[in-house]
């Protein structure tokens, strides 16, 4: 899978991400500090799945109408160690990673949502 995670993603997860097999372009990496509407342009440069923990994502995609062509994944997981952020995040990848494909979906310690087609 083609990701792009913004730089507020803990770097196990990434890390994990790619372990597992997918191409995971890492924005802590690449363009540090940059804007919300840049992450999201790079996103849709590279037809990438975006990763966030930043829940402003969901309003520049609904409220602002800015799509992100290969869709948001948002991690809501504040308060886990990165080890188990990442084992859940992995576990979920494997168990629903086409389903995240254009659409927004949602990660949280106890369940994976899917919702809108973007």
């Amino acid at each position: 899978m083609n990701l792009l995670a913004d730089e507020n993603v803990d770097r196990q997860i990434v890390e994990r991400l790619r372990l597992d097999g997918h191409e995971v372009l890492y924005i802590a990496e690449m363009e540090r500090g940059i804007s919300d509407e840049t992450v999201l342009e790079r996103a849709n440069e590279r037809a990438a799945l975006l990763l966030t923990a930043d829940k402003d994502f969901g309003e520049l995609i609904f409220r602002a109408r800015r799509l992100s062509t290969g869709g948001v994944v948002l991690l809501r997981l504040a308060g886990l160690s990165a080890e188990a952020k990442a084992e859940i995040v992995a576990d979920a990848f494997r168990d629903h990673v086409t389903e995240f494909l254009h659409c927004f979906s949602v990660i949280s310690p106890s369940r994976v949502r899917v919702s809108w087609r973007i």
